[in-house]
Order: C-alpha cells, then structure tokens, then sequence
C-alpha cells in the first residue's frame, strides 16, 4: 500500500486516479469572432481521458441551462461529462481543447424549450407585446387546451414536455500559425423519461407522473436534433460555424426520485458544411446502484462481487452499516465502480486501521480491469479515499487530515 498523501495538489490528483504529465504553459492566439486573443493552455494533464481547458477560461454563453432544467445532481453531472466522453472519439483530447459554447445564447435555449405555440396562441402572444412576427422556436410540442376542456388531462398525457436541456461544448484546435480556432462543436439533447404535471382541484389535483416510453425519446429527440442543426446551418447569426463538424447526442435522463444518473442512448455526426445528420449511433451505457434489484437481476455476479465485499467489511467492524454505490457499465461490462462507506468514528487512529483494512479487501475481491473510487465516509464528513484505476496493480489511498 502506497504512503498517506498531504493534502493540496496531491489530493486532486486522486481525485482524477492518476498522475498528471508535466508540460510547458503554452501561450497561443485565439481566434474569437475575427478579433485576436491570447491564451494560454495548461502545463498539467492530470489523464487523457481529460481534455485540457484555455485560458482565461470563458463560461458558455447559455451558462446555468443545464442546472435549472435537468432533474437531480446525479443528471447533471452525467450530462455534462458523459458528453465529453462522446467527443473524444470525433474531437480526441490529444488534439483538441475543450471551452464551453460560445455560440448559442441563453434567451435562444431558454426559447428552444418551450413548447411551441400554436396560431391562436402566437397571435394572443404577439398581441400582448405588441409586436409582429416574433419567433415561434419551440421544440416542445404545442399544448393548446383549456383546462376547463373535459379532454385536459388526455391532451396533456399525449403531449409531454420531450425535450428537456440543450448544451453546447466546444472544441479547438492549434492552426499551422499557432493560432487556436474552432475545430469542433457538440450538442447535448436531454430527453424527459417522465412527464410530470398537476391537474386542476377540480380534476384531482395531484401530481402525475407519466412515464415516456425509448420509442418515444428517440423519435423526439432525433426529431428536436434535426431542427437544432437545420437552425445551425441556416439562421445568419452561427455562419461564422457553419463549416465546423457538429456531434449531436441524446441523453436519456432518470425520474426525479432516481438514485444512478441517466445516460446517453444515441449520437450522430454532422459534417462540415452541411446539415444532413449521419447515420444515428446507438450508444450502449448505463449506471446501476448498487444494492438494488435491477442490478442483482441484470448483473448477479457484480452484484455478488459488491456484496460479498460489504459483508467482508461487517466481519470486522460493528459500526458498519452496507456499502453503497454505482457501477458504470459500457457495451455490457462494468467500466467503472464507486462505492461510498459510511461509517462512525471514535479516533484517527480508527480511520487508518480500517482505510488499511478496506485497501486490502478491495485487492481481494476486485480484478485490476475495473476503475475504482472507494469513499470513506462519517457523520463529519470525509475521512478517506482510495482509488484505483484500470489496469494498475495497487490503489492509491489518501487519508483526510
């Protein structure tokens, strides 16, 4: 077992599983809407699974999108990185730098999320304003009755809210002159699995919660995608990108009570000058919790792996209560597996025997293929960390000071 690490930079790059390459801060130019800019690339590659961020870092422009629309935290998180994970076969973090998008604006997504409104209701709505012509971009389908209508609740069934987030990344990439420019650009759609909405008093009012069939958000979703690119292409205010490769993709995302994340269920590249999506790519990934039936049902083994190591920790230790946590499986195989130890506490000197003890466990009950992140927990918060990733023979362990 590797020696206890300080806290400060040591720390993060447990958190990343492995340790960084040291290279040379890199000052370039940036090419931002025709106006030269300098930035700078980061010496530290803490993975290449990470793609490296310029600087001075920019937010996105419809920055705070994906938190306000998107269910839970799990969602979130999900979204956002699992999107980047999809770059890398089109945008390889080798060759490419990562930036938040830069060219879809807040109002515009914000509009892109709405509902689109029928004739009747642009008219009320332009009358209201007291203005004509005014978009109509909502990629959610029309909801036009009232809910006095007896045909209410049936109308709302069949017209669920579908499309739920849109994000936007960039990606770019160092010219002959050493100048950095947009190289590529990708686009998250988050799916609704669930409709949920309130019905008047007079019809019950309680919350419902219709569930959305993979039909459905795939029809939908490739539907949504179709026009976001069509509007990419066209609409005079992205020309400056309409040369630049875009992958599109869609996240499924869980109920709002779900405790694993949802996950991306298909892709698609669309090529430089043109708004024709490729052949839709079906992506196989999926998180489980761990205990949970679904997961015992669907993978015994791992189940039983994940178990056996919670009952092993029990043997020793009467303050444990279960091992909790979440397996990442892609194409069928368990890829990555986080797990969280609660645990109650009476000493440091405690918390190292059992982070020792816990160390030598997870030698014994699981195979070097598996990423792994193990999270020691208290009523105080936390006490340690070990972390192992694919491949290595040894974790490495971090006890909090």
């Amino acid at each position: 077992m590797r020696n206890l690490y300080l806290l400060g930079l040591a720390f993060l790059l447990l958190l990343s599983g492995c340790a960084p390459k040291f290279e040379q801060e890199t000052e370039v130019v940036q090419d931002s809407d025709k106006k030269a800019e300098k930035a700078i690339i980061p010496r530290y590659n803490i993975s290449d699974s990470y793609y490296k961020a310029v600087l001075p870092y920019k937010t996105g422009k419809a920055r705070g999108i994906v938190a306000s629309y998107i269910n839970n935290r799990l969602d979130i998180d999900e979204f956002e990185t699992g999107l980047m994970r999809i770059a890398q076969d089109s945008f390889p973090s080798d060759k490419y730098f990562f930036q938040e998008g830069q060219y879809l604006e807040k109002e515009t997504v914000q509009d892109w999320l709405k509902r689109k409104r029928s004739s009747a209701q642009q008219e009320a709505y332009e009358k209201a304003l007291e203005k004509k012509n005014l978009p109509n971009e909502g990629l959610n389908p029309i909801f036009d009755t009232s809910n006095e209508d007896p045909g209410y609740e049936a109308a709302m069934k069949k017209s669920p809210i579908y499309v739920a987030a849109i994000t936007e990344q960039n990606y770019l990439i160092k010219n002959n002159e050493d100048k950095l420019e947009i190289g590529g650009i990708v686009i998250g759609i988050g799916m609704n699995s669930h409709h949920y909405y309130n019905l008047p008093d007079s019809m019950g009012g309680y919350p419902r919660d219709v569930e959305i069939s993979n039909a459905e958000i795939e029809r939908e979703g490739k539907k949504a995608a179709e026009e976001i690119i069509n509007r990419i292409r066209t609409e005079k205010e992205y020309a400056s990108i309409r040369d630049i490769p875009i992958v599109v993709a869609l996240f499924k995302q869980q109920a709002v009570s779900a405790v694993a994340p949802g996950n991306f269920i298909m892709k698609a590249k669309v090529d430089a000058n043109s708004s024709n999506i490729g052949k839709w790519e079906t992506i196989n990934e999926k998180y489980y919790f761990f205990p949970s039936n679904e997961a015992k049902s669907n993978y015994r083994e791992d189940s039983l792996m994940v178990q056996n190591f919670s009952d092993a920790i029990a043997d020793f230790f009467p303050n444990f209560t279960a091992v909790v946590g979440k397996g990442f499986y892609k194409d069928d195989e368990l890829q990555e597996l986080t797990l969280k130890i609660p645990m109650q506490f009476y000493g440091k000197a405690e918390v190292i025997g059992f982070t020792q003890y816990v160390t030598g466990l997870i030698m014994e009950h699981f195979e070097n293929y598996i990423s792994l992140q193990v999270y020691i927990e208290s009523e105080s918060g936390a006490e340690s960390v070990i972390i192992r990733d694919a491949g290595e023979s040894e974790p490495t362990v971090h006890v909090y000071n």
